[in-house]
């Protein structure tokens, strides 16, 4: 059985930083691309980072590029997400995904989830 567990949330403020965690188990992890996505509450999921099966490539959305960094150790089946300079906006639950397919960035392109992790930024 597959499974990805985030961890790492929490509450920050403005202008802090938290690092979220994703451990696989159950799945060759390093023939999988990996993905962080979040989502606001009332909005759709969003994607925010993804890295290669072997972490030479990586990919932000516009409203996190250099202020967040995906990294990944696959001797450890896990994945971690920096965020710096965090904003009220970037509230929201943040999903890690495996993909079998590789370094991609949407939604139905992933195979499995995590169940979230809770990350608010107060003013």
């Amino acid at each position: 059985q597959v499974q990805l567990v985030e961890s790492g949330g929490g509450l920050v403020q403005a202008g802090g930083s938290l690092r979220l965690s994703c451990v696989a188990s159950g799945l060759t992890f390093s023939n999988h691309g990996v993905g962080w996505f979040r989502q606001a509450l009332g909005k759709e999921r969003d994607f925010v980072a993804a890295i290669s099966w072997s972490g030479e490539n990586t990919y932000y959305a516009d409203s996190v590029r250099a202020r967040f960094t995906i990294s990944r150790d696959n001797a450890k089946n896990t994945v971690w997400l920096q965020m710096n300079d965090l904003r009220p906006e970037d509230t929201a639950v943040y999903y890690c995904a495996a993909a079998q397919t590789g370094f991609v960035r949407r939604v139905y392109e992933y195979d499995y989830w995590g169940q979230g992790t809770q990350v608010t930024v107060s003013s």
